[in-house]
């Protein structure tokens, strides 16, 4: 795994996890309580054995770039490196990254110089565990050019994928962007090819591309030298190498989840408090999920009653009810809250005693979560400070609202408060 490179895509604007990336970049949003989604790409890469990791990004880096800085030192790897490649503009080329295939162009001349025979492509807002020794040793088995690996799936979801057909080889022939009907039918696949079971692959005749790839060196830089005009590699780089080139396909048939909307964002989240098995458990032993260590104390629960929930490092919980709910590092819960089917991203500092007690007696919202209030439903993200007595509920169970200016927005029935919000006592949403 030395001979590989790893490229991570920090993603676009990230508008459809907005306004969880209205002051950070989408791979620096906060996930199970004290990880953030950069930490699982990174992590895998780790695991495999692939220590050179370049993380290419363009909108509100900074707070990556921060967990980057302070998460992986590779002090004990000599070649070793966690970076950031920021979208920069030059003389010979001034336009910001235009898509994935051309955030990757713009850095060529870096990754030439790297002493390496593939580049391992990933993205930076999926939620899976992956060994990809396996993938790359595939890659070499087939003398593919391209590998892209692939989650098999059923007809019901089968419409909202990008699929691909493959022949007897598992080379990949054809590709269809969310097909319907007779074109949807005419994707079908033997997955068994691939190794799924007779009765599994006739459950989920079709493949999806998990929007991972492997290269080889010099295909990817042809590629992206002899086709400048085209900025995307799943919808216009792959498919148009399919037919001179090899293109494989590796399948992984295990949890993968792209959670690049508040819905699936949330969904994932509470997924996690699953018991007996979550879909996704960070108790592995030999493939852990690393993030930064902020050597906080232990979290302190002062009469108060929790169920299926995860509660991060640091939190302060008193005399309150919490109920599948998923509580981030230094997470402050006052007297009398009522916590359910909720996020709490938790907060990047403690407020002192006497500032806390000179809050209240001014009249301004301290912290955390204020006495007697209830949450259902909902993502708080970090540093927010909701008041006593609120009711954040969705009471009217709107599906979608535009409150920005009043600290949150409600997406698919999930009431989102913003970073920093200030929720004032009383308030019923």
């Amino acid at each position: 795994m030395k001979r590989v490179l790893g490229i991570i895509l920090g993603g676009g604007a990230g508008t459809r996890l907005y306004p969880l990336t209205k002051l950070r970049a989408k791979p620096a949003v906060p996930l199970a309580g004290k990880y953030r989604l950069i930490d699982i790409p990174v992590s895998n890469c780790i695991n495999s054995e692939i220590y050179q990791i370049y993380v290419l990004t363009q909108f509100n880096s900074a707070s990556l770039n921060r967990h980057i800085t302070r998460a992986y030192n590779f002090a004990g790897f000599t070649d070793g490196f966690v970076e950031v490649l920021a979208a920069q503009q030059t003389a010979e080329n001034p336009s910001w990254f235009q898509g994935t295939a051309d955030a990757v162009r713009q850095y060529l001349w870096l990754l030439e110089e790297c002493d390496v025979d593939e580049y391992i492509i990933l993205s930076g807002d999926h939620l899976y565990r992956m060994d990809y020794r396996h993938f790359v040793e595939h890659h070499r088995e087939t003398k593919a050019d391209i590998t892209l690996s692939v989650v098999p799936i059923g007809e019901k979801l089968a419409t909202s994928f990008g699929l691909m057909k493959i022949d007897h080889t598992g080379r990949v022939i054809d590709f269809s962007e969310k097909p319907k009907g007779d074109a949807l039918k005419q994707m079908q696949v033997d997955t068994t090819v691939l190794g799924l079971k007779p009765d599994e692959a006739k459950e989920k005749p079709y493949i999806a591309s998990m929007g991972i790839y492997v290269f080889s060196k010099e295909a990817l830089i042809k590629l992206l030298q002899a086709n400048p005009e085209q900025t995307d590699f799943g919808k216009e780089i792959i498919p148009g190498a399919s037919g001179d080139h090899n293109v494989q396909a590796y399948l992984f048939n295990d949890y993968w989840e792209d959670i690049g909307t508040i819905e699936a964002f949330y969904e994932a989240n509470l997924a996690l408090t699953r018991q007996p098995q979550p879909p996704f458990s960070f108790y592995d032993k030999e493939a852990p999920i690393y993030t930064r260590a902020r050597y906080l104390p232990p979290t302190k629960l002062l009469d108060s009653h929790v169920t299926q929930s995860i509660i991060g490092e640091g939190c302060i919980l008193k005399d309150c009810r919490i109920h599948h709910s998923v509580l981030g590092v230094r997470s402050r819960i006052e007297a009398d809250c009522v916590i359910e089917d909720t996020l709490i991203m938790g907060c990047d500092f403690y407020e002192p005693f006497a500032e806390r007690q000179s809050n209240v007696e001014t009249g301004r919202v301290p912290l955390g979560i204020g006495a007697g209030t209830t949450v259902r439903r909902a993502i708080i993200d970090k540093n927010a400070r909701i008041g006593h007595d609120v009711q954040i509920v969705n009471k009217d169970h709107v599906e979608e609202a535009e409150r920005e200016k009043q600290g949150f927005l409600i997406r698919n029935g999930i009431v989102v408060v913003l970073k920093n919000a200030v929720i004032p006592d009383g308030t019923v949403i």
